[in-house]
C-alpha cells in the first residue's frame, strides 16, 4: 500500500473546509442586484383553476414580476421531462402526461406550483404572493396507493385509464406459475413499502444568472448530476442552447436521490433570469421539503414464495403496484421496473420469477429515486417471503439462506430476472454475520430480556443491489434517455500537481479524497497536490453525476483509463529525456526508469517537461499532460452483505428498541476503509428509520399529515446501536479497479433485518407480520390484535 493510496484509511480531505465553515454551498452565493423568487403553491391535492388574479401582487412594494402559467406558455417553456421511458407489457409506451413548470387549468398535488412573484427581497416576494387570488374549483382525490386502480378512483390525467401509467412484466409467467403447482410450502405477504422522504440537512436552493452580452445562462443549485441538469433543463424546457447554459453544483449537503432530478423552481429561475436580465434566487423552506422534494418508495405488493420439501425456493410470484405521484420525475419509471424486479433473485438460486409491476399516479407529490431506488423495495420483499418461508418450513432462518444461496463457484451467475451477477462469496459473508453477531446465544439474551419482562427478536437480512447503472446501450434498450458513461480528465500542471476533473458529484461521499488517492496510488502524486474538480458543466467533460452508487466504479475506472493515457504519454516523453527506447521506459509509484540500468526520472520532471519543451520529442509529441477518458461499463456490478439486527420490545407500551446491529457487506476492492464504514453507518441508520419511524402520511383529501419534523420522525442517536461491522472481497471483474457501490447498501439491508427482527420478537404471542414502520403504537396494536385473537 503506497502511502495515501488504495486502501488507505486517510482523512477526507474536504472535512476541514466543511466543518470549519469554509464550505460554499448554494445559498452563500450572492450577487449584487440580485431578485428573490417565492412560490405560490396549491394547497389542494386536485382542483381546478378558473381564475389567477395577480394585479394586487403586481402592484405591490418591490415587486419586479408575477408568472404564471399562461406565460410560461405564450414563452414557449417545455414541461418538465421525464428521463425514463418503460414500455407496458402490451407493447404500449408509459402514458406521460405533460408536468407544466406552473400549472395551469389543474392542480394535481399540495404544493404544486400555481405562480411565481420576483421580488427585490424575500419577504416582498413572500407578502406579494399572499395577495394573489386564486379560484380553485376542489375535487376528490386520489391518494391511496393500492386503491388508485379502483373503478371508482378519481382520475389524475384523462389519458390514464385507471390511473395506470404503465402496465409492465419480467420474468417467466407459466414456470412461475409450475413452480407454485408443485410446491410443498407456499410463504405469502401482503406488503406495503411506505412512502418516505430523503430529508438531507441543506434544502434545496438555486441561483440563476443571466449575461445578456453573451446570452449565457448560468444556474447553480443543489444538484447530484450537473450535466444531467442541464441536458433535461435546457433541452426540453428552456430551449437554451448547451453552450450557452453552465450548470454548477457546488457543495451539497446531502442528496440521497432527491437531488437528481431537475425541479420546477430551477425552471422558473432561469426562466425568470433570462427573461429579466437579472439575477434570481431561491432557498427551499423545510416545509417546502417536505412537499415539493420528490419522495421515495411507495409500494403496495402481493408476493409469495414457493418450496419444495427440502426448503429449496423453487418460484417466485411478485404483484406490485407503485405509486408515481402526480406527475413523472425524471428517472421515476426506473425505479419500480428494472432497479426493482431485475433483484428479486436476490442472493437465492429460485428457479422460476415472475413480477408485474403497474405504476399508478396519484394526486400525491411525485416519487423518484431515494437512497437504494428500488433495492431496498425488492430485498425488503424477499427477505421478509424468505423469513416467512422458514416459519412454514420450520427450518432456522439462517439455514434456510444457506441452502438457497447462490455458491461462490456459480460466478458469474446468470439470474432469471435478466441480471448477470458479477461476483460473491454469500455463504462466508453469512457465516461471518452468524459468528460476530451472536446468532447462536440468542436464546440467552431472549431469555434475559423475558425476565425483564420484554420481548426480544433477531432477525436476518441478505441484501443485493446493482450498482454502477450500464452498459448504455442496453439501458438506451431498456428506456434510458440518456447515457450512463462517465467521464474524466487528469491534468498535470507544469509543477507537478495534478487536476481531475470529472463528471461525478461530492455531496457527503467524500470523492476529493477517494479520487485523489487512485491518483496517489497510480502516479505517485502525494494526496496534498491533487484537486479533484466536480459539479460544474463548464469545467468537468460531460458525465451523468452522482447516484446508485455509481461514482468510484464508473467514475474512478474513467479516472483510472486517463491515468494509464497519463502514463502512456510520459513513457515516451522519459524515454527522450533519459535517451532509451520506449520499451525499456518501465514506471512504478511515479518514477520513470530505464530497466536494467540506474537511469530513473519523477513523474514530476516528465510534466515539466511537457509543459516547458526544451527538451522534448516535438516531431512526435504534442505539448502538455493532459489527458481525458471515458468509461461505459459492460455491467452493473454487485454488492452484497449480511445483516442481523436484534430489537426488544416492551408489550405493555410497544416502545420497541434495536439493541445490536451486524452489518458484514462486500464491496469489491476498498479504497478507503474509514469512507466505507462512513457510507455504511449512514445507509443503516437511514434503513433503521425507515424500518421505526418514517412514514409520509395523507388525508383523504390529499392534504400531507406529516409536514413537518414535528409530525414525520427521523431517526436519532438514541434510536441506533453501536454497530458492528466487518467487510469481505470479492473484487469486481467488470472495471479496472475491481470496485463495486457502498453508499446505498446499509439503507437496503437493514429495513428486512430490523423488520423480521421485530417479527421474530413478536412471534410467540402469533404475530406473523408487521409493516413499516414499525412504531410503538403499530408494534402494540399487533400485540393486541395477537391477544384478542
Amino acid at each position: 500500500m503506497r502511502e495515501g493510496g488504495i486502501g488507505a484509511a486517510v482523512k477526507r480531505k474536504e472535512d476541514f473546509r466543511l466543518l470549519t465553515g469554509r464550505g460554499t454551498y448554494t445559498d452563500d452565493i450572492a450577487r449584487p442586484g440580485e431578485l428573490f423568487a417565492h412560490m405560490l403553491r396549491s394547497p389542494h391535492a386536485h382542483a381546478a383553476i378558473s381564475a389567477v388574479d395577480i394585479s394586487a401582487a403586481e402592484q405591490a412594494p418591490g415587486v419586479v414580476a408575477v408568472l404564471t402559467g399562461p406565460d410560461a406558455d405564450a414563452d414557449g417553456l417545455g414541461g418538465m421531462p421525464c428521463g425514463w421511458g418503460i414500455t407496458s407489457r402490451d407493447g404500449t409506451p408509459m402514458v406521460e402526461p405533460k408536468w407544466p413548470v406552473i400549472a395551469q387549468e389543474t392542480v394535481r398535488y399540495v404544493g404544486e406550483i400555481v405562480a411565481a412573484v420576483i421580488a427585490e427581497t424575500a419577504d416582498q416576494a413572500a407578502d406579494a404572493a399572499a395577495l394573489i387570488h386564486v379560484a380553485y374549483d376542489s375535487a376528490p382525490a386520489c391518494v391511496q396507493t393500492a386503491r388508485a386502480t379502483e373503478a371508482d378512483a378519481p382520475r389524475v390525467h384523462e389519458a390514464a385509464v385507471g390511473n395506470i401509467c404503465f402496465d409492465w412484466d419480467l420474468g417467466d409467467k407459466e414456470a412461475a406459475d409450475s413452480a407454485f403447482a408443485n410446491a410443498a410450502h407456499v410463504a405469502a405477504l401482503d406488503l406495503v413499502n411506505q412512502r418516505i422522504v430523503p430529508h438531507p440537512m441543506e434544502p434545496r436552493a438555486a441561483i440563476a444568472e443571466f449575461d445578456v452580452a453573451a446570452a449565457k445562462l448560468t444556474l447553480h443549485c443543489t444538484g447530484q448530476a450537473a450535466h444531467a441538469m442541464r441536458l433535461l433543463l435546457g433541452a426540453f424546457v428552456l430551449n437554451q442552447p448547451e453552450h450557452k447554459f453552465r450548470v454548477v453544483c457546488p457543495d451539497v449537503g446531502g442528496g440521497f436521490g432527491t437531488k437528481v432530478p431537475p425541479y420546477c423552481e430551477y425552471a422558473i429561475l432561469c426562466w425568470a433570469a433570462r427573461k429579466l436580465g437579472r439575477t434570481v434566487r431561491w432557498t427551499g423552506q423545510r416545509a417546502e421539503c417536505f412537499i415539493t422534494d420528490t419522495h421515495g418508495r411507495d409500494h403496495a405488493t402481493k408476493c409469495e414464495l414457493a418450496l419444495d420439501g427440502e426448503g429449496k425456493f423453487t418460484g417466485l410470484r411478485v404483484l406490485t403496484t407503485a405509486n408515481m405521484g402526480a406527475y413523472l420525475s425524471a428517472f421515476a419509471p426506473l425505479i419500480p421496473t428494472y432497479l426493482y424486479a431485475t433483484l428479486f433473485a436476490g442472493q437465492y438460486t429460485t428457479p422460476a420469477i415472475w413480477t408485474n409491476v403497474k405504476a399508478v399516479f396519484t394526486h400525491t407529490s411525485p416519487v423518484d429515486a431515494l437512497r437504494g431506488a428500488g433495492r431496498p423495495e425488492a430485498t425488503y420483499l424477499v427477505e421478509r417471503l424468505v423469513d416467512e418461508a422458514a416459519r412454514l418450513s420450520g427450518l432456522d432462518p439462517v439455514e434456510i439462506r444457506r441452502r438457497n444461496m447462490i455458491p461462490a463457484d456459480a460466478f458469474p451467475y446468470q439470474t432469471p430476472v435478466a441480471l448477470l451477477y458479477d461476483s460473491g462469496e454469500y455463504e462466508r459473508a453469512l457465516d461471518i454475520a452468524v459468528e460476530t453477531s451472536g446468532w447462536n446465544d440468542f436464546e440467552a439474551r431472549r431469555r434475559d430480556s423475558e425476565g425483564a419482562g420484554k420481548l426480544r427478536g433477531i432477525g436476518f437480512a441478505a441484501p443485493i443491489e446493482a450498482t454502477g447503472a450500464a452498459p448504455s446501450a442496453i439501458a438506451g434498450s431498456l428506456g434510458a434517455r440518456a447515457g450512463l458513461y462517465e467521464s474524466a480528465q487528469v491534468r498535470f500542471n507544469a509543477t507537478g500537481t495534478v487536476t481531475v476533473f470529472v463528471g461525478t458529484h461530492n455531496h457527503g461521499q467524500g470523492h476529493e479524497t477517494t479520487f485523489a488517492q487512485l491518483i496517489t496510488d497510480k502516479l505517485g502524486v502525494p494526496l496534498e497536490n491533487v484537486e479533484v474538480v466536480e459539479g460544474d458543466t463548464d469545467r468537468a467533460t460531460m458525465g451523468m453525476g452522482t447516484y446508485g452508487s455509481r461514482s468510484l466504479s464508473v467514475g474512478g475506472s474513467a479516472v483510472d483509463r486517463a491515468m494509464d493515457k497519463i502514463v502512456e504519454k510520459g513513457r515516451k516523453i522519459a524515454a527522450h529525456l533519459m535517451e532509451a527506447s520506449v520499451e525499456d521506459v518501465e514506471f512504478d509509484s511515479g518514477t520513470f526508469t530505464v530497466s536494467g540500468t540506474d537511469k530513473s526520472t519523477s513523474i514530476a520532471e516528465v510534466a515539466f517537461a511537457a509543459y516547458v519543451p526544451h527538451n522534448y520529442p516535438l516531431e512526435e509529441l504534442e505539448p502538455g499532460l493532459d489527458e481525458q477518458a471515458y468509461f461505459d461499463p459492460v455491467n452493473f456490478n454487485f454488492p452484497y452483505g449480511a445483516y442481523v439486527a436484534e430489537v426488544e420490545i416492551d408489550p405493555e407500551t410497544g416502545r420497541l428498541s434495536v439493541e445490536r446491529f451486524t452489518a458484514v457487506d462486500d464491496v469489491g476492492n476498498i479504497i478507503n476503509p474509514m469512507i466505507v464504514e462512513g457510507q455504511v453507518h449512514g445507509g443503516v441508520v437511514h434503513g433503521i428509520g425507515q424500518a421505526v419511524c418514517e412514514q409520509v402520511v395523507f388525508d383523504d383529501s390529499g392534504q400531507p399529515l406529516t409536514g413537518s419534523l414535528m409530525d414525520y420522525t427521523l431517526p436519532r442517536a438514541d434510536d441506533v446501536p453501536s454497530l458492528t461491522l466487518d467487510h469481505t472481497v470479492t473484487p469486481c471483474p467488470m472495471n479496472p479497479l475491481g470496485v463495486k457501490g457502498v453508499g446505498e447498501i446499509g439503507a437496503i439491508g437493514a429495513p428486512a433485518a430490523v423488520m423480521n427482527a421485530v417479527v421474530n420478537a413478536l412471534a410467540p404471542l402469533g404475530v406473523t407480520h408487521v409493516d413499516m414502520p414499525a412504531t410503538s403504537h403499530a408494534v402494540w396494536q399487533a400485540i393486541q390484535n395477537a391477544r384478542a385473537a
